[in-house]
């Protein structure tokens, strides 16, 4: 009532009162030096009252893209490529990686490989108030490479060339006092390059180590050859199949920039091996997150355009998961399977004596593996000629004239066989086809091929040929099937795989690419 109060709990000494001092007291060290700054810091220091703190400076570095080819982005836009050049996006890369390193960068205008243009662009560089300046491009022996003559003009070139792969004709320099850097051109060797030179270099401007990443160790999914005397830095898909994180290797080529925008890891093979045994265990950098990796659904097996299209309806639908694939051929994925490495085998294998679809190779290359097949897609197979088709090809008998370039597919693929098949029906000599040994590893490989005038024909399907405006000659149309391994298939991840293979917007996605029949689409077929 008015007059009365009841305590209905006790309070014990000192609660809900704040002890001056709780916290923090003078003289008391809020942060070493040498310490980056966070979130939480930031707070501590204003709950202190310091409101300004002396830090280090944030290092800069002048990027110079060089080349004569280049073109810069920005002047491209809506405008087709001439013929010879390419748009400079090294710098790009590197800009965005002296960022994550802590530093500041500015990028220059792209210089012609003229020496004299080259060195004045260095000397005002060095001149500047920056702590760094990368060169890229021309750091090798080519005629119309300048760096390393720009570097001895100008300072003192330390070393050119390094025992890595890619990223062999790195320069390293001064010049006026600061570091200068050869940057190779081709991109997956700029980024290797600068990981390995410059990364640790402005940690170190900045008092701090370079963190390292985190490591796992992997089984390679084949064996990798690589050469005595260079330690590779191989990029690699990863996924956990099992209880073991299988590795594929992604193209090695130093200018495939997607092997880096795909990669999960990297393995660095010593320069004192000659690769990785199959089956052996490796250390693996990673560039994803474990978990990610944990929930990875594994594709060896058949190329097909779908599988980009269904990677990404998967990861939209259920953002927990992703796919990646590999591309060895139909066989191969039937291989992995048998080995354990993949949960699925895309294959379109023709059984010649039967004229059916994969059963009978299932049959009797894994007859003791368990695996449930379910249709992705019916595909026209055919052949892709260059628009217009200028040589006149009408069909699989025109391979022999002498005038034609065939581009193939490898040994052991689905495409390799139907062809090797259509060609013995014909009565056809494979040794007789010009190009027939020349070998590609996916459809859009092929296409690409016929694009740039390499080759004059290849065996593909149809939707590599719509894609880049190609002309394509119908051959046969042709079951095209996934292969799941029965011990993961009532996992989360494949059944949600197959969820989104079944529904509607997949679907119409897959029939906007042209050539694909989806009447059994995620039908269990055996």
């Amino acid at each position: 009532d008015e007059d009365r109060l009841e305590i209905q709990a006790s309070a014990y000494p000192w609660q809900n009162v704040r002890k001056l001092g709780e916290d923090m007291v003078a003289t008391e060290l809020l942060l070493p030096q040498g310490h980056r700054i966070n979130a939480y810091d930031l707070g501590a220091l204003v709950a202190g009252g310091i409101f300004r703190v002396t830090v280090k400076k944030r290092p800069k570095v002048i990027l110079i893209p060089t080349g004569s080819e280049l073109l810069d982005w920005a002047d491209l836009q809506g405008k087709p490529l001439p013929p010879g050049k390419v748009p400079e996006f090294n710098t790009l890369i590197l800009s965005g990686l002296v960022q994550e390193s802590g530093g500041l960068s500015e990028r220059r205008g792209i210089i012609k490989d003229k020496p004299e243009k080259i060195q004045a662009a260095l000397t005002e560089a060095a001149a500047s108030d920056c702590q760094m300046v990368i060169l890229n491009a021309g750091s090798s022996s080519g005629s119309e490479d300048y760096t390393f003559s720009a570097v001895q003009a100008l300072g003192q070139v330390l070393v050119h060339g390094v025992t890595i792969m890619p990223g062999k004709p790195t320069i390293l320099g001064v010049v006026q006092g600061k570091p200068v850097i050869g940057n190779p051109g081709y991109p997956v060797s700029a980024t290797i390059s600068f990981e390995q030179f410059a990364r640790p270099v402005l940690y170190k401007m900045q008092g701090l180590l370079a963190p390292e990443r985190r490591k796992l160790d992997v089984y390679p999914a084949r064996s990798f050859p690589s050469k005595l005397g260079q330690e590779e830095f191989l990029r690699v898909n990863l996924g956990q199949v099992g209880e073991k994180i299988i590795a594929n290797p992604l193209p090695r080529g130093a200018g495939t920039i997607t092997s880096l925008t795909r990669a999960d890891g990297i393995i660095r093979i010593p320069g004192n091996v000659e690769g990785l045994n199959l089956n052996e265990p490796v250390p693996a950098e990673l560039l994803r997150d474990e978990q990610v990796i944990a929930r990875t659904v594994v594709v060896v097996g058949s190329h097909d355009n779908t599988l980009d299209l269904l990677g990404n309806f998967f990861t939209l639908s259920f953002p927990r998961f992703r796919l990646t694939s590999s591309n060895v051929g139909s066989t191969g994925g039937l291989m992995a399977l048998k080995r354990g490495i993949a949960h699925l085998a895309g294959s379109h294998l023709l059984d010649p004596e039967t004229g059916e679809y994969n059963i009978p190779d299932i049959r009797r290359l894994i007859p003791d593996v368990p695996v449930k097949g379910v249709n992705l897609v019916f595909r026209q197979q055919g052949l892709i000629l260059p628009k217009g088709n200028p040589k006149g090809i009408k069909g699989l008998e025109d391979l022999t004239r002498p005038d034609l370039m065939l581009i193939n597919r490898q040994a052991g693929s689905g495409t390799r066989i139907l062809l090797d098949f259509r060609l013995k029906a014909l009565g056809i000599d494979p040794t007789a086809i010009r190009g027939y040994e020349d070998e590609e590893f996916t459809h859009m490989a092929v296409a690409v091929n016929v694009l740039s005038g390499r080759a004059d024909v290849g065996m593909g399907i149809y939707a590599a040929a719509k894609a880049l405006d190609l002309d394509f000659i119908p051959v046969v149309q042709e079951r095209y099937d996934l292969i799941i391994s029965e011990k993961f298939w009532e996992e989360e991840k494949i059944q949600a795989l197959l969820k989104v293979i079944r529904s509607k917007d997949f679907q119409q996605a897959v029939r906007g690419l042209g050539g694909y029949d989806l009447t059994q689409t995620g039908q269990v077929i055996f």
